[in-house]
């Protein structure tokens, strides 16, 4: 396998902005000829780095409300493991399944469209598996802030801030929308002229539906799956728990800085300051937690981490409607 270097990093770094760029466009910002950006992200294909152009929605901003459960096991044997993953994969609410190691061992994000549907599928699951479950913990996910992944390359971004957020009121939106939005969550990169073809529209059309569906929040960003642990980084989420509230927004736009952070997470119900990052090892995460508890002596009471083993499910919008 060809290693990647840092023109490979920048053409990575340009699609999680905007996968939908012309690939023109990113060779004028990366120094590089648009056949040679064409070639580079065919072999990153190839090597399965990039994995897919996808496109991230609000679903907020769909009408539906995420739920997000947290399980700790307890008497598991990896068949019964194996039984319970397959049952939140198989759920019709559920968007993410995936295992973890850290402070708990499953994640499961659910969407509903009225919060009263949430109830069947929780009595359900205890009374399956409530047993087997020495924790569990429940959240109202709310929102979140995006941060360009600045340690993809060298030089400063001059990130200071979220550059994208998610969360708000329910922006209304038809069947014509919803394929629109199917075919893009499959691909990003698809050619306009496609969707329209697909749909039976004209490309002004379907120009417009996207400006509007960008303009309301309902798409937030293209960008691009990429496999990490081929760069030699790892997902990695930590969560506060904060003695003194009222510096938050203190702590966060000091942790804007850093260049691995990737996510800030809104929830009602769990942690006061839920952190994502993508770090070489375990080790930089320690050292980010002991940096805010020095700038921001008292403030943090404990903290709590898990990194992803195995994705078992992952979002795709025609699962939720």
């Amino acid at each position: 396998m060809k290693k990647v270097d840092l023109k490979d990093r920048k053409i990575l770094y340009q699609l999680d902005i905007n996968s939908r760029q012309s690939f023109s466009q990113i060779g004028k910002k990366v120094g590089l000829n648009r056949n040679v950006v064409a070639a580079r992200v065919k072999r990153l294909q190839e090597q399965c780095i990039i994995l897919k152009f996808s496109t991230v929605f609000d679903y907020l901003k769909l009408g539906f409300i995420p739920l997000r459960f947290y399980f700790k096991y307890q008497y598991v044997t990896n068949e019964i493991k194996k039984e319970i993953i397959d049952y939140f994969v198989k759920n019709k609410y559920s968007i993410v399944v995936s295992t973890l190691e850290g402070n708990y061992d499953l994640i499961v994000l659910i969407l509903v469209k009225n919060i009263t549907d949430a109830y069947p599928f929780w009595k359900k699951t205890l009374q399956k598996y409530g047993d087997y479950f020495a924790q569990r913990v429940y959240s109202n996910y709310v929102g979140e802030s995006f941060y360009r992944k600045s340690f993809l390359i060298d030089e400063k971004d001059e990130r200071t801030e979220a550059i994208l957020k998610r969360g708000g009121k329910k922006v209304d939106y038809d069947d014509v929308d919803f394929q629109i939005l199917k075919l893009l969550t499959n691909n990003s990169r698809i050619p306009t002229i496609e969707i329209a073809k697909k749909l039976n529209l004209t490309s002004k059309t379907i120009n417009e539906r996207l400006k509007r569906l960008i303009k309301s929040g309902i798409i937030i960003q293209f960008d691009v799956k990429i496999d990490w642990n081929k760069l030699d980084y790892q997902y990695f989420k930590i969560d506060f728990y904060l003695k003194e509230y009222s510096k938050i927004n203190q702590i966060i736009k000091y942790i804007e800085k850093n260049p691995n952070l990737a996510y800030v997470d809104y929830t009602v119900g769990y942690a006061d300051l839920e952190l994502e990052f993508y770090l070489n090892n375990i080790n930089q995460l320690r050292q980010i937690a002991e940096d805010l508890s020095k700038n921001f002596p008292g403030a943090i009471k404990n903290y709590t981490y898990f990194t992803t083993i195995k994705a078992h499910k992952d979002f795709k919008l025609d699962l939720i409607l």
